[in-house]
């Protein structure tokens, strides 16, 4: 859980002598071997302030790959396991530039960094009052930090304490991160998000709404009726983001975008053209960005790339290139799965290190490496996979990814 923070913590983290403890301290190693130690050393020269200088080097260390500037922000655990990546928030800004938007469960102000860039007017409000402290701390750093090439002058936001479920601004576009634990366990349940996603549309019943969700929401269950859009970063799967009508696409119901570090988005939607041919399996065997997949688009991504399905039920494409950005696995044969065979098979080619991806086929990869037991020097991937009812291998080289 982490430490709890209070305000007076927030007050003296963002004091002279705060910032002066939190240097000192970043200079210890604070691994999990030495912290008993470290601890011991900070609490004597700071006292009861120990605890909360040891969380929030420990916390600021954990998101610089995740949130800009982190190395100034004050955080709590809870609050950094759900922020949404810089890189990610940037992108929905720049989708929501030019209006004004309330953000409706701000935490410590990860998405308002993003929306003060781009929106004509920022409004920020949760119900914790100490998260509400450290968004207001975490403003004036990224504001302090000023602009850059990439990204302008941040404007001023507003903050204040409020309920999301309780409206207090109008004609604002309303952004909102539910909670995804119930009971102490993710949840997929759209009902049950803190607050609730039927609660939020009920509130905020013909509003342009935002509402970032786990990538593992049951869509199924949703019944959105505008454009819900998956958010990968650096090939993981980050985010569900459904927007409302107002803000969708004409004819859009369902976007993949795929972000990468130093490239531009790279977009998909249920709007480009899905027709592909059917054919034997071509020279590479290419497994689409997440993103694509979650979202259902894996058609759309063959058809923008010339492939095609191995199978139209299975997310595995092939053909005779593999596109920029994506990792490709050349085939080099095919069998039929049966263990014994594929063993001697692999041992006849000096089989080493060994990469097993499984879809559609219920199997265990690191049982089956354990079966197989390969003890040669040439490293292959083996794609197992359905094909019509029978399960096929595919005996592969892989390469990395080609730049974008």
């Amino acid at each position: 859980m982490g430490y709890a923070f209070a305000r007076a913590d927030v007050a003296f983290l963002g004091s002279a002598a705060g910032r002066a403890a939190l240097a000192a301290t970043a200079e210890l190693p604070l691994t999990d071997g030495s912290l008993l130690a470290d601890l011991g050393r900070v609490r004597r020269a700071h006292g009861a302030a120990a605890a909360a200088l040891v969380e929030t080097v420990r916390l600021r260390r954990r998101a610089v790959v995740k949130l800009d500037g982190a190395g100034e922000w004050l955080l709590t655990d809870d609050a950094l396991q759900q922020a949404t990546p810089s890189a990610v928030a940037r992108h929905r800004a720049a989708r929501l530039a030019g209006r004004e938007v309330h953000d409706v469960t701000c935490s410590i102000g990860g998405e308002l960094a993003a929306l003060a860039r781009t929106c004509t007017a920022v409004i920020g409000s949760d119900v914790d009052p100490v998260r509400l402290a450290m968004a207001a701390h975490n403003l004036a750093a990224v504001r302090a930090a000023g602009p850059d090439a990439a990204r302008p002058e941040p404007g001023p936001v507003a903050l204040v304490r409020a309920d999301a479920l309780t409206p207090c601004t109008r004609d604002t576009v309303i952004v909102a991160d539910p909670g995804r634990r119930a009971g102490g366990r993710r949840t997929h349940d759209p009902a049950a998000l803190q607050p609730p996603l039927p609660d939020l549309r009920t509130a905020y019943a013909g509003r342009d709404l935002v509402v970032k969700c786990a990538p593992g929401l049951d869509f199924a269950r949703l019944d959105w009726p505008g454009e819900i859009e998956v958010t990968s970063l650096d090939g993981g799967v980050r985010e569900a983001c459904l927007w409302s009508p107002g803000l969708a696409e004409p004819k859009v119901t369902r976007r993949a975008t795929v972000l990468r570090t130093g490239q531009p988005p790279s977009t998909l939607t249920d709007a480009d053209p899905d027709d592909i041919p059917e054919r034997e399996p071509g020279s590479w065997i290419v497994d689409p960005d997440g993103a694509v997949v979650r979202a259902g688009l894996v058609r759309q991504y063959a058809a923008r790339h010339d492939l095609w399905q191995l199978d139209p039920r299975i997310a595995y494409l092939t053909g005779a290139a593999v596109p920029p950005g994506i990792r490709g696995f050349r085939i080099l044969d095919r069998f039929e799965f049966r263990e014994k065979p594929l063993r001697a098979e692999l041992r006849r080619r000096d089989c080493g290190p060994l990469e097993i991806l499984v879809r559609g086929v219920d199997l265990d990869p690191d049982r089956l490496r354990r079966t197989l037991a390969p003890t040669g020097r040439t490293p292959y991937t083996l794609v197992i996979t359905r094909i019509g009812r029978a399960a096929a291998v595919f005996l592969c080289t892989a390469t990395p990814a080609t730049p974008g």
